[in-house]
């Protein structure tokens, strides 16, 4: 099992990826430069967090142009799984990999705390979260100044529907509250996947709490998962 890590130039988080791949999962990695065409026989491919391209235009905007998204969104539409995480999240959605947007938190302003999400669907949904069982409440960093997600009512009406909210800000009794959902993420969706299943994108930094030297290892749940 082979870890791909894209880097875009404004990446921060994509050595806690490597870390987390690497050793919390025990799987090989490597990094794709954003220039590059080549997928390195990667199995598995991590969008870190960060602020690629500065953040210019729209977070992830220009991003989703980079040579290697093209590979990137090839390989998901084989059924390869992905997972984007803060920043990684918000390139699949102007990718068009995941429905709907990350807009500007509620309170217009950087948020950077742990917070606790919900598991919504039963262990093995995804790729990444067979080792989560349904209604299983996880502490996870999250820094980010534009995590608000929104979709149109029909949009999130399907996603309900179909089963692919993955992820829900809640407090750490579970519980839904506007307390609880930091950014003012409608229906407090902190994650989702697309329909086939096979792509993950979620706000909240599992790769900054993989290891219990870090004071949780909540997240290396989501990175040993795709192992098999």
């Amino acid at each position: 099992m082979k870890f791909g890590v894209v880097v875009f130039p404004g990446s921060n988080c994509d050595h806690d990826c490597y870390y987390a791949a690497s050793h919390a999962a025990g799987a090989e990695a490597c990094f794709l430069w954003h220039k590059d065409r080549d997928l390195k026989g990667s199995d598995v491919i991590i969008l870190p967090g960060g602020f690629s391209y500065g953040d210019y235009l729209r977070s992830g905007a220009m991003a989703r142009f980079s040579p290697i998204m093209e590979e990137v969104i090839a390989f998901a539409n084989r059924g390869g799984p992905v997972i984007g995480i803060c920043n990684g999240f918000q390139i699949l959605t102007e990718s068009g990999l995941l429905p709907g947007a990350l807009m500007r938190n509620k309170h217009l302003k950087f948020l950077c705390r742990d917070v606790f999400l919900r598991a919504e669907q039963d262990a093995g949904r995804t790729p990444f979260t067979r080792n989560v069982e349904k209604g299983r409440v996880l502490r996870m960093p999250i820094a980010h100044n534009d995590g608000c997600y929104f979709a149109e009512p029909h949009l999130l009406d399907r996603l309900e529907g179909e089963g692919q909210v993955i992820f829900r800000y809640v407090n750490a009794a579970g519980e839904i509250t506007e307390i609880g959902n930091p950014n003012g993420s409608l229906h407090a969706i902190a994650g989702i996947t697309n329909e086939k299943r096979n792509v993950v994108g979620l706000m909240p930094h599992p790769d900054r709490c993989a290891e219990e030297l870090l004071g949780n290892h909540d997240g290396a749940l989501l990175f040993q998962g795709v192992v098999p």
